[in-house]
């Protein structure tokens, strides 16, 4: 008989764990996840630490470096662990986490739930089975369990509200799907192991997303340096598109020039921003942007704060973005 693998759930809140108030679903504590430990424990030594208990809204850059610390420290004596997490900001923790722990050496799966564990039809309980079938598999990587589905955590997008089907993976096969066969893994998907696990936490704060709309101001530039901010990452239109006849080749090229970062990625969700092909995203490559090719947005945004936060140059962050790290992009 095989011997039970030791699993560590790490909760920090989200619907999967809230409760109705008066004014709506709230998050409760850890304990609310104990009816549904009893069952995995027939298949399963399970640990579980509240690291926080917050709506996932209200998830910051801080917490992601309490949550990558609390993965770090608390790893050793488990063969993986799982982190429940609230749906709306999960793609951005995941993400952020892959970076902030490089050769990560065991599986790490973050779940949650579209209805909390404590409504009857809620999917809680088995997207905790699949994360937990995952955690226990072996693989060591940053892994999102949702609907019977495993993907990178740093490939995987909130594509639905209210759906089950909340999460998928962009541009990147599932890294392992739940069938009648079980857990099947597609080892090819798996991130490579190059080194000793590492704690990296260092995030800067000063990035922001911007999408471009048709007749955006390009002063909108000028107002992100004048707030601070240390990198932009901006959704363009198709392969690279941005409007060169309303001046804001020159604002970006303003921007540059001040050392701020400016990454290019597509709004075409299924896709890869490619400025090498139309004039306007070749005008863009020449001023210094950096483009993101098939990266989510959030992993995008993710990685430009952590390598400003990591203190690399305007040249380091460059030669990082035509990189692979962990999947979160296909070169």
């Amino acid at each position: 008989m095989n011997q039970k693998k030791h699993i560590l759930l790490l909760t920090t809140g989200g619907t999967i764990a809230s409760v109705p108030a008066a004014d709506g679903l709230q998050p409760a504590h850890a304990g609310i996840f104990e009816r549904e430990m009893q069952q995995l424990r027939t298949y399963y030594n399970i640990t579980v630490r509240e690291l926080i208990c917050l709506d996932s809204s209200n998830i910051r850059p801080t917490e992601w470096q309490l949550i990558a610390k609390g993965i770090f420290e608390n790893r050793q004596g488990f063969d993986g662990i799982v982190v429940s997490h609230g749906t709306d900001t999960m793609a951005y923790t995941a993400s952020a986490i892959t970076f902030m722990l490089p050769n990560i050496d065991l599986p790490v799966v973050f779940t949650g739930s579209q209805l909390p564990l404590a409504d009857v039809l809620s999917d809680g309980p088995d997207n905790l089975r699949t994360a937990f079938a995952m955690a226990a598999a072996g693989y060591p990587g940053i892994f999102l369990a949702f609907d019977r589905k495993v993907m990178l955590g740093c490939r995987g997008v909130k594509v639905r509200a209210s759906g089950f089907s909340a999460f998928e993976s962009i541009n990147a096969r599932y890294a392992a799907l739940v069938s009648n066969a079980g857990l099947a893994v597609d080892e090819s998907v798996l991130p490579a192991i190059s080194g000793q696990p590492e704690l990296k936490t260092g995030v800067c704060e000063d990035v922001f997303l911007l999408k471009l709309t048709p007749g955006l101001s390009p002063r909108i530039f000028d107002a992100l340096a004048d707030m601070g901010c240390k990198g932009i990452v901006v959704e363009t239109f198709g392969l690279g598109g941005i409007n060169v006849l309303n001046e804001s080749l020159s604002a970006i090229d303003r921007v540059l020039k001040k050392g701020i970062a400016v990454v290019a990625t597509s709004q075409c969700l299924y896709d890869s921003s490619n400025l090498g092909v139309y004039q306007v995203g070749t005008r863009l490559l020449s001023l210094g942007v950096i483009q993101a090719r098939d990266m989510t947005s959030e992993a995008a945004m993710t990685k430009l704060m952590w390598a400003i936060g990591q203190g690399m140059t305007g040249e380091e962050i460059t030669q990082l973005f035509a990189t692979n790290l962990a999947g979160e992009i296909s070169l």
